[in-house]
């Protein structure tokens, strides 16, 4: 085992885990949020048990999943603006619980947790179809275009994925407002798509005869 990689790799765990539960329970102003408690558990415990997988099996791509050093300009707004959107979202979700703004009511909260891990489902589907899949938009050396399977279907399939996991979570904690602001992610998606299949098409042969290929970039038949 890589014992460099596993620190790395334990800490920023960590670290999220106590940030997200932060901005979800400090605002609520109480433990008792069960919406939080389950979000963390549908959230961290998959991403746990994913991270021991790729380190027993595929370090490099924990690698690759850990660094978040971009190089794009845009894609560092689309990080920054990314960010500023889950900090308001969490937020949101933990001040409506504390003062009953517009909850929903529990079987919603089922309802999305069921999309929530079927989406977590096809996340991990897309981690074993495509081990060049970086945090950050670059082409790899030694790089191919990946055609099947999912990638058959659209030309990001793990943003496809994230869409359905990043709406669930506000549903989750039973928050409306927090589902507004998560809309957010759909413009800031498509903006990280578009400047990254261009640096895709520019830098990684026969990506352009992939995308007259596959037709559409995040949603079968829609986009």
């Amino acid at each position: 085992m890589n014992k460099a990689l596993f620190i790395r790799a334990i800490s920023r765990f960590l670290a999220g885990l106590l940030l997200v539960s932060g901005l979800l329970f400090i605002p609520a102003g109480t433990w008792n949020y069960p919406g939080g408690w389950l979000l963390l558990g549908i959230l961290f415990v998959p991403m746990f048990i994913a991270g021991l997988v790729m380190m027993k099996k595929n370090p490099e791509l924990l690698k690759k999943r850990l660094s978040v050093r971009e190089e794009e300009k845009d894609q560092r707004r689309v990080i920054a603006l990314s960010g500023i959107m889950f900090a308001a979202a969490f937020m949101a979700a933990g001040l409506s619980f504390r003062h009953k703004w517009l909850m929903l009511p529990a079987p919603v909260s089922l309802m999305a947790t069921i999309v929530f891990l079927a989406a977590y489902a096809l996340y991990a589907e897309v981690l074993r179809e495509n081990t060049y899949l970086s945090r950050t938009v670059e082409v790899q050396k030694d790089q191919r275009v990946i055609d099947t399977g999912l990638y058959g279907l659209v030309r990001h399939p793990m943003y496809m994925a994230t869409v359905f996991l990043f709406l669930a979570m506000p549903l989750v904690l039973g928050s409306v407002i927090s589902f507004v602001i998560m809309l957010l992610y759909i413009p800031i998606i498509i903006k990280r798509i578009r400047n990254e299949e261009e640096v895709l098409a520019e830098g990684l042969p026969g990506y352009r005869k992939y995308m007259e290929k596959v037709k559409y970039r995040l949603i079968p038949f829609v986009w």
